[in-house]
Formats: C-alpha cells, structure tokens, sequence
C-alpha cells in the first residue's frame, strides 16, 4: 500500500476560535485525515509571543485540543499534540536560526503588523516566529502544509531554509509544498466590515461568531450583518457582505452559491440572515456539546495528549539526531 504523505499544522490557543477559524481550518484538518498522515498541534510556544495569562493559556489549550476532537479530529488517525510538550521544535529553531537572516525575519507582512499592534511589547519571539513554525513542519518531514493568505509568506521561508540546510549539509529534510484549501469559504470575513477578515480581536464584537456562541447570540450577530444595497441574494464582488454570508451559509449546509441564490430568490436580505444565523447554530449546537462532554474527562484528554506527545516525539527526535550529526554535533560512537 502507498503510504500517505505527512502533513502538518497547528492552531494557537489563545482565545475564542472563531467559525472563520473552523472553516478555513480545523473543518479541512478533519476532512484531510483520510487523505494524508497528518500531524497537528495546538501552539502554545507560538502563543507567548503576546502577552499570555498563564492560567488562561492553560484553560485555553485544554479547550482547543477538546474543540478539535469534538470537531470530528481523530487521534486515532492523526496525531494530536501540544507543541511544548515537544522540547524538539525548540531545539531545532536553534539551529535553523543560525541559516537564517535578520532581514528575512524583519521583512515579514505579519511581524510589522503584530509590532504595530503590540508596540510594547516587540519581542525576539515576535521576530522569530517564522522560525519556530519552520521547525515546527520540518522536523515531521511534511510534504504539505495547508496555508490560508497570511501564512504563505511563512511557508516560502521554510522552503528557502529547507533548501538552505540541504545544499549546505545534504539532502535531510522534506521540502514542502502549500495545500491549498477547497471549496468556498477558506477565508471568512467580518461579519460587521465584510473588506476585513474575521477576527475574534475585532473591536466591534458582532463582527464574528466563536465556535462557543449560544444559539440567540449567533442568530442576532447574523440578523445584524452588514450587507449591501438592494435585496438580492446573489454571490457578487460588488456585494461583499452578501457574498460573505453566502460563503458561511455554504460551509454549514453544504450548498453551492448557485443552490443558496435559488433558494432565496425573491426572498429579501432578512429571511436570508436568519437562515444563515439557523444553520450556523444547529451546526454548532452538537459541536459544543461534545467540547462540554470532553472538558469533563480530562483524564482521556490528558491520555490524548500524552500519546500525541510520544508519537510526535518519536517522529522529531529521529529529524533532530540526523540534523544534530549533519552540523557536526558529537552524539557518542
């Protein structure tokens, strides 16, 4: 039999997921287990490079890693782990930071926002980021990392690095290639301002849905989306708002654009809205009820963890000794 190729990705625990989240990601991570051997994390070492409430990020790890298995991710496909249970991606930045150029870091889109953004608090970690996730698909050796639009420059530097260390030491990693996301909706945008990108650190908080919602407070954040003039239901670059919806309505019922317009021609913006608000809830109402039903077992999500951390372990300890023997690193005869 083939064997599948790996794939890599993680998501930072640093807060509320938001259904942009869930539909640009952790709803194509549980459809690509079948087709490649994949490997997620939950980023916690990538989350420190803001601000974190200890005791928060805690919570927040814990609750990510049971949203993704209530989301339908199988640790019995997949592996599924915390990434600072791995001391291997540390390990191996270090050394990656020694082919990488300052000016390749400063030149990144998303370091000069989040320091614009975080202009106390402009750290080493902030700039090194991209490193970090470098290490953090290397060391698994993935041949494919799904990337929405903001990534795309963090993955051309790790396959610049890739390809730096093997034409400097030989042939040791797996270069890797973007998977890009299929289908509708692999970029959600804000529900209030539909030329910006959902995002829970919206200032206007009816700009976006979290994963943990109740049913009332996603049918009113729907009923209140912006949307554009005249009534038409129809998927158009001069009605982004509309579009928008028609993109999330799409995600949780599995309708094409072309379905959604005809099933509401005639129809006015707001039996729209609220169908659109009707069909988020009911997909998240039984999501929500497997995250509550996880976060009261914590021995099985602990047990998950420690097997995701074994095997990930196993998995990068092999990629750090060769890249350890390849710089000249003496590991004993």
């Amino acid at each position: 039999m083939e064997e599948k190729r790996k794939l890599f990705s993680a998501v930072q625990p640093s807060g509320a997921v938001t259904i942009g989240n869930y539909i640009g990601a952790i709803k194509n991570f549980v459809a690509l287990q079948d087709e490649f051997d994949c490997i997620y994390a939950v980023a916690d070492l990538h989350a420190i490079t803001v601000r974190q409430e200890p005791a928060a990020l805690r919570k927040n790890t814990l609750e990510l890693m049971a949203l993704f298995i209530a989301c339908g991710i199988d640790p019995e496909k997949c592996v599924l782990f915390v990434q600072s249970h791995v001391p291997a991606h540390c390990e191996l930045t270090w050394v990656l930071n020694t082919i990488t150029y300052p000016g390749e870091l400063s030149r990144m889109t998303q370091f000069k926002d989040k320091s614009a953004k975080h202009a106390e608090n402009v750290n080493m970690g902030l700039m090194d980021y991209p490193v970090l996730m470098a290490s953090d698909i290397l060391l698994y050796q993935a041949a494919a990392v799904p990337v929405g639009a903001d990534q795309k420059q963090h993955l051309e530097l790790t396959r610049d690095l890739a390809i730096r260390f093997n034409n400097r030491y030989s042939d040791t990693f797996t270069v890797p290639e973007p998977y890009i996301m299929k289908g509708s909706g692999a970029k959600i945008m804000s529900l209030a301002d539909p030329s910006r990108k959902m995002s829970k650190s919206d200032d206007n908080p009816n700009g976006f849905i979290t994963m943990s919602d109740d049913r009332d407070t996603v049918i009113r954040k729907c009923k209140r989306a912006v949307t554009d003039s005249g009534n038409e239901v129809r998927l158009s670059e001069d009605k982004p708002g509309v579009s928008n919806l028609i993109a999330i309505y799409g995600a949780f019922t599995g309708k094409s654009a072309q379905e959604t317009e005809k099933q509401f021609e005639g129809k006015g913006y707001g039996d729209f809205k609220l169908a659109v608000g009707e069909a988020v809830a009911d997909a998240l109402a039984p999501i929500q009820a497997e995250k509550a039903r996880l976060l009261k077992d914590k021995g099985y999500l602990n047990e998950v963890m420690k097997r995701g951390e074994e095997t990930a372990s196993r998995i990068a300890r092999k990629t750090l000794s060769k890249v350890y023997r390849k710089v000249g690193f003496y590991q004993g005869e």
